[in-house]
């Protein structure tokens, strides 16, 4: 008998909502990005309906938009992620803890040293993004007058994975002996000096951390640009795709799996989950009602300033009535432009229209009844469109309970999503396995 195919659920909670208005909606919590007690609370519903992670993507600046947008904004204020994600550490049990960390402004050691720690604090549940930063801002606050070049961007990122992996296999699993006896803390054989030069980075290396629990925390992306793609095939465990439909979905999926068979990695090694907006009602109409009025929250000054990020380009100026002007490219996120274009063109949309669905929230989204959001999961699950989902809810905390306690039950009932964790660690629940250490693989081996 095949075993039925089970849905993996990430929770996009940084900002605790994508949609702008968010925090006006009546009943939600207008500080919910930025309290603690808050946000420990949806960390622990979430756990107790056995969602893989909590996932916290991250800014290295203010969003780059006007401030008559930025005053509406409930973004301007977030946690730094490691605080946060250590202290969520200690007060859950099982879910995942993943956070988004910069190759482009960060250093590889930095980034070793903090996943490390907190796959540790947390027994084996950290998750690292990687990303190449968009937003030019982030630069100024990094002693560069310039952004760095898109290519350069993916070039650096590449080495930084290799720098970042080579550094927690630094020490072999078994390298602490702590005998007190003897008085012989470590195998000095069993530590790897990195010594790596490459073409942008220089680190000597070992790390001073043990190897943590999971070998590496699980490596997530985001790109989908070709070259992100790439990069994804060859070294992502999971993918926060962002698909505008089933059948782009689809094309995600075959495209990303068929690269990593090409180089011989195992498709079923990385799971895509594609960012799905969820708005649940008693009826459908009830949850477009939802959508309606928590669209109509969003400022114009916001909707376009979204727009304009989107883009990379100053869209204040276009004829709001009139369709969108072809747009030359920029230094800002490709595939998110590409994205942006498309939805104008698909649905004929003016720039107001395109605005305003962008200020709001211009993904996938799954609005309707428990039944007919789980229809669409198990279609996108069943049809290879996606391994689940990395949720993003309307608004917190009712938008959120609405998923757990009423979405959640539906996918169970169904046989497709767990009713307890598999394991302790963030591979067990997404079916990963433990990497082996590369330079003290033939020990590991010997030991078995």
């Amino acid at each position: 008998m095949t075993e039925q195919k089970q849905l993996k659920l990430g929770a996009f909670m940084r900002p605790v909502s994508l949609h702008t208005g968010a925090w006006r909606y009546p009943g939600s919590y207008p500080d919910a990005n930025f309290n603690f007690q808050h946000i420990k609370s949806f960390a622990q519903e979430l756990e107790k309906a056995k969602f893989d992670a909590f996932f916290m993507a991250d800014h290295l600046a203010v969003l780059n938009m006007p401030i008559e947008a930025l005053k509406r904004s409930h973004t301007v204020t977030s946690f730094e992620p490691f605080t946060l994600l250590s202290a969520l550490a200690a007060v859950t049990d099982r879910i995942g803890l993943v956070a988004t960390a910069s190759t482009t402004f960060d250093q590889p050691y930095h980034i070793a040293r903090r996943f490390a720690s907190l796959d540790h604090i947390s027994g084996g549940r950290a998750g690292w993004n990687i990303v190449t930063t968009s937003n030019p801002d982030a630069a100024l606050n990094f002693g560069l007058e310039e952004h760095v070049e898109h290519g350069e961007r993916y070039h650096r990122a590449r080495e930084f994975y290799d720098v970042v992996t080579g550094l927690w296999d630094s020490f072999a699993d078994d390298a602490f002996i702590r005998n007190a006896e003897t008085g012989i803390f470590f195998d000095p054989d069993k530590m790897h000096v990195l010594a790596h030069k490459g073409e942008e980075l220089s680190v000597r290396g070992p790390l001073n951390i043990a190897r943590s629990p999971q070998g590496w925390p699980v490596i997530v992306q985001a790109g989908q640009s070709d070259v992100g793609r790439q990069l994804a095939a060859e070294t992502a465990e999971a993918v926060f795709a962002a698909p505008r439909n089933l059948a782009d979905g689809k094309s995600i999926f075959a495209d990303i799996k068929g690269r990593m068979k090409q180089i011989g990695r195992n498709p079923d090694h990385l799971k895509i989950l594609p960012a799905a907006f969820i708005v649940v009602g008693d009826t459908i109409e009830e949850a477009k009602a939802k959508r309606a009025k928590l669209d109509s929250l969003v400022h114009y000054d916001s909707a376009i300033a979204s727009l304009s990020i989107a883009l990379g380009h100053d869209a204040s100026k276009f004829d709001p009535d009139g369709p969108l002007p072809e747009i030359p490219e920029t230094n800002a996120s490709k595939s998110g432009r590409e994205r942006v274009i498309a939805l104008a063109e698909a649905e004929k949309l003016t720039v107001r229209q395109l605005a305003q669905r962008l200020g709001g929230y211009a993904g996938l989204a799954f609005v309707g009844t428990p039944q007919s959001i789980a229809d669409e999961m198990e279609q996108w699950l069943h049809e290879e469109g996606s391994d689940g989902f990395n949720v993003v809810f309307p608004f917190l905390p009712q938008g959120l309970l609405d998923v757990t306690t009423r979405v959640v039950p539906e996918l169970q009932r169904r046989g497709i999503f767990r009713r307890d964790y598999e394991g302790t660690t963030l591979r067990e629940h997404l079916g990963l396995p433990r990497p082996e250490n590369r330079f003290f693989k033939a020990a590991a081996e010997a030991a078995q």
